[in-house]
């Protein structure tokens, strides 16, 4: 085993022992109670009719060590499993599992999380392979660096959600079709269509891998023609391409055949016990008003045919999330309220959610090559694209990052920055590769540069250490964790994660009843028992001398400026809170006041 590969086995212990420790006193996040209890009933009933609008590959991972908690979750005579309101009831499901049941929520809790930690370990590790495998152990281990001691990766791979397997179907996706450009070789083909079809089992967001498949496919073949020594003048490149071109747009057929059959295969078997007639009932249900009739036909068509009803169930995940991504959602930031979403709030919360440290080292990365692109001798265009052949990895990874976050950046659906986390371990390639290959062969006689790149690295391990456990809350030195909910809440800061912390306070201090206005996928009557009263603003100031406590998200959202096109009643505003200071806070999200 290389010295590298023990380090780097070392950097993911130390990961992995982050995630457990910080995790352990999380209460259930709002989209875990959803993803939790579909997850089992596809295991155990072979039924996907909870949560379609996600693929189930993660879910089934985090439900598999439930299968042997022997749990108690009938379902036949329940009302989630037969209302017909497909949003509702997965909800219900996940909330009657861990919490209305005879089963032990924590419990369940800590081993459907395990999976994504594991997954978030084996990223981690493919990651610096990768890496290694295209510019050596020193790019390959700060890259990892950075990926281990990111805020944003630990936050999110603690809970059952989607975001850190999309990132790791984007990884897979395109490090295999980038190996296979390189090495078009049968395996290569097969590794990639493999890698394709997991992928899209991941979150639907995956079918973004397809256009850039043609991208890059494109580019390759256009610099292949262009530095080809064999041919003469422009028709003869032309030709070239075209060939080269048409050749990979057939080989890509063949991967995404194989990416449609693993897709396929999977989900006959969540299909197997979904009754074809609740299956109809429930897409004509959803597709009832879709945007465009065409391909909600086509997928009512789909389901209603016996051997092609798995790929229905697929395709009626892919049009939910086209649904909502396109009518947005409401959400708070800077003081407003909206579901337009806002140019800036993606650059803002990767500015606010990263380290300070790591943006200094990205902007260090970006200025000396900046420096080698303006100083280089060689500036024509063959030395261009010579250098992209060469460095096609860090072309590819380029294109990737401002083609996501263009499209993001133009998108309504603003709710954390955990949407743009599959850009993050192609920006940390860029951001190491920068630095090793730019820094060092240029500074490597100034040792004071070196000091300052690990003065970086130190000051980035400390912000990550001392902003645990609460990760999710986490913002950087320029905002600060204390005050980030002024900015940006719901799962960049408030995600319903510190009700367990709220119970801790309320029996150390023997609070006998607390109001609670609670944001999140827990259940406050489970933690809280009777000492819990349901509270809102509505229902005007609880009595005097008594402790309310509050979620972020909850506060801000009512605070905030409400743009034209959304209604606010006055008595949701939570006017007699204001210049109110709460006592203390259950971590750092739900605010914990004595009323006056």
């Amino acid at each position: 085993m290389r010295k590298s590969d023990i380090i780097a086995v070392g950097l993911l212990a130390v990961m992995l022992a982050l995630l457990l420790a910080s995790s352990w006193n999380d209460s259930a996040i709002f989209d875990e109670t959803a993803h939790i209890g579909a997850g089992y009933t596809y295991l155990r009933y072979q039924d996907s009719r909870l949560n379609p609008e996600h693929p189930p590959l993660i879910k089934d991972a985090a439900a598999f060590p439930l299968l042997f908690l022997h749990l108690w979750f009938p379902v036949q005579d329940r009302p989630f499993w037969t209302i017909p309101n497909v949003h509702d009831r997965q909800w219900m499901a996940g909330n009657d599992l861990l919490y209305e049941e005879r089963n032990d929520p924590d419990k369940i809790l800590f081993w459907a999380r395990l999976p994504i930690m594991l997954l978030a370990t084996l990223f981690g590790w493919l990651l610096y392979r990768w890496v290694y495998s295209l510019y050596g152990e020193k790019t390959a281990l700060l890259a990892l660096f950075l990926y281990v001691f990111s805020p944003t990766i630990l936050a999110h791979s603690r809970f059952v959600t989607t975001d850190t397997a999309a990132a790791f179907g984007f990884f897979i996706g395109l490090a295999s079709f980038l190996r296979f450009l390189k090495k078009p070789t049968g395996t290569n083909l097969a590794i990639t269509g493999v890698a394709f079809g997991v992928a899209q089992l991941l979150k639907f967001s995956l079918f973004l891998l397809a256009p850039m498949y043609l991208i890059l496919a494109f580019l390759w073949a256009f610099i292949e023609a262009r530095q080809n020594p064999g041919t003469r003048g422009g028709k003869e490149k032309f030709f070239v391409f075209v060939k080269g071109f048409a050749s990979l747009l057939g080989k890509m057929a063949i991967i995404g055949l194989i990416g449609l059959a693993i897709i396929y295969a999977v989900y006959v078997w969540h299909v197997w016990n979904y009754p074809g007639s609740k299956q109809l009932q429930d897409a004509s249900f959803v597709l009832g008003n879709f945007g465009v009739p065409t391909l909600a036909k086509l997928d009512i068509w789909l389901v209603q045919n016996k051997f092609l009803r798995p790929l229905g169930q697929y395709f009626l995940g892919l049009l939910m999330v086209l649904q909502r991504a396109g009518g947005g959602n409401t959400t708070y930031y800077w003081g407003e309220v909206s579901a337009n979403g806002w140019r800036s709030y993606f650059p803002f919360a990767y500015f606010a959610k990263e380290t300070a440290a790591f943006h200094l080292l990205a902007l260090l990365a970006l200025l000396v090559a900046l420096r080698r692109v303006f100083s280089s001798q060689k500036k024509s265009a063959d030395a261009f694209f010579a250098w992209m052949k060469d460095n096609f990895a860090i072309t590819a990874s380029i294109i990737f990052v401002t083609l996501y976050w263009a499209y993001s950046i133009s998108s309504t659906l603003n709710i954390g920055v955990r949407h743009v986390l599959p850009t993050f371990p192609f920006i940390y390639l860029l951001v190491s590769h920068g630095i090793v290959s730019w820094v060092y062969p240029a500074y490597r006689k100034l040792p004071r540069v070196w000091a300052f790149v690990g003065l970086l690295c130190l000051w980035m391990v400390i912000s990550v250490l001392t902003a645990f456990p609460y990760f999710l809350s986490y913002y950087n030195e320029f905002i600060g964790t204390e005050n980030g909910y002024r900015y940006i809440v719901d799962s960049n800061y408030d995600w319903g994660q510190d009700l367990k912390r709220l119970r801790d306070i309320v029996e150390q201090e023997r609070i006998e009843k607390i109001y609670l206005d609670y944001f999140g996928g827990s259940s406050p009557r489970y933690y809280l028992g009777e000492r819990f009263e349901p509270w809102w603003s509505a229902k005007g100031p609880p009595p005097s001398g008594s402790v309310f406590a509050v979620s972020a998200s909850t506060l801000m959202g009512a605070w905030g400026t409400y743009d034209s096109e959304l209604a606010q009643k006055p008595e949701d505003r939570y006017d007699w809170l204001r210049g109110m200071e709460p006592t203390r806070r259950a971590g750092t999200s739900i605010f914990i006041y004595r009323m006056p």
